[in-house]
């Protein structure tokens, strides 16, 4: 009988301890929840990281330390349009603060699960266009964030400027990004104004790279390229084809050229990825509101220079460029 009085006694103490803890830490969370942000990245590719680690590092600077001032939970739904659904309702369920999308598809799969949680954009190019905003300069709703629409015209004069001697040149885009559209249908009218002829190769999934890129190769005298998700996460296998014919890419990002472009004249996609951090943070403070932010454009772009690749290809890169560029190939040396 002792024993099971003892037994009892304890068990109630336990009962009551636990009912106490369970209360403080219910208060503790109700009190000082730290906030939820949710970051939501399309596929694995050397631009879309470089943004989300630009986002990560710039909300730390601002104060917002995963585990410490704020729980961050980054998903990379790997391309999957079912995974970015599945994992943008995470997000919902689990009643973020703040939702970021990184590549159209992720902030329109962001939008679409929450009209009322914020979502900041991480370099898309056209939110207006995307119907992801009422407008660029008066958002509208919960939804604003970072443009990353590349200066085409400028990427253009670049060609010319290297290669005066280029007459077709060859455009390749993704067919299921809108994103990717928009900025070739500018490159095919833009192309008029530097006497290029066009010859535009549109693909569907990474599969198409291959095939597509050694086609367009053997019709043209250089190659430009968008900031298209499909083409960047098979970037390499369109460097090979255009290496085999001695054609030179001109992609619209900075590590495209890194990854075996010639030359650009682009965005930075890190410091991209700090400036959506910083309108995350100014959003979670309470001081600003998506409804009334404008989207947000880099200020201007930076001249990048793949010198070996210049040098494979036998092309002459004059000094006064040189020294106004960015040597890709040094930067990737001394990583």
């Amino acid at each position: 009988m002792k024993k099971m009085m003892g037994f009892i006694t304890l068990l109630s103490a336990f009962l009551i301890y636990a009912f106490i803890d369970g209360y403080k830490t219910e208060s503790v969370e109700g009190e000082n929840k730290l906030p939820y942000v949710g970051i939501l990245q399309l596929v694995s590719h050397p631009a879309l990281d470089d943004i989300t680690r630009g986002i990560t590092d710039a909300l730390e600077e601002e104060g917002f330390v995963d585990g410490e001032t704020m729980v961050l939970d980054f998903q990379n739904a790997q391309g999957d349009q079912s995974n970015l659904a599945t994992m943008s309702s995470r997000f919902v369920n689990r009643e973020a603060d703040i939702m970021v999308g990184i590549a159209t598809p992720a902030a329109q799969a962001l939008a679409n699960a929450s009209q009322d949680i914020p979502v900041i954009l991480g370099a898309i190019t056209d939110p207006e266009s995307s119907e992801l905003v009422e407008s660029n300069e008066r958002p509208g709703g919960n939804v604003t964030g970072v443009s990353d629409l590349t200066p085409v015209r400028e990427q253009l004069a670049l060609i010319q400027e290297l290669m005066p001697d280029v007459q077709t040149l060859g455009i390749m885009y993704s067919s299921s990004e809108d994103n990717s559209i928009i900025q070739g249908e500018m490159a095919e009218e833009f192309a008029a104004d530097f006497g290029f002829e066009t010859e535009t190769m549109t693909i569907s999934s990474t599969n198409d790279v291959s095939h597509a890129g050694a086609a367009l190769a053997n019709k043209v005298d250089a190659i430009w390229v968008p900031t298209d998700n499909t083409i960047a996460s098979a970037f390499p296998t369109l460097v090979e084809q255009a290496d085999a014919q001695g054609i030179p890419i001109f992609p619209a990002v900075d590590t495209m050229v890194q990854e075996g472009g010639l030359a650009t004249i682009g965005l930075n996609q890190y410091e991209l990825g700090r400036l959506t951090g910083e309108m995350t943070a100014a959003v979670l403070k309470g001081e600003s509101d998506p409804a009334v932010t404008p989207i947000q454009y880099a200020e201007e772009g930076d001249l990048f220079i793949n010198t070996k690749k210049a040098e494979e290809l036998g092309i002459s890169i004059p000094s006064s460029m040189l020294e106004r560029a960015t040597d890709t190939q040094n930067e990737q040396e001394s990583e």
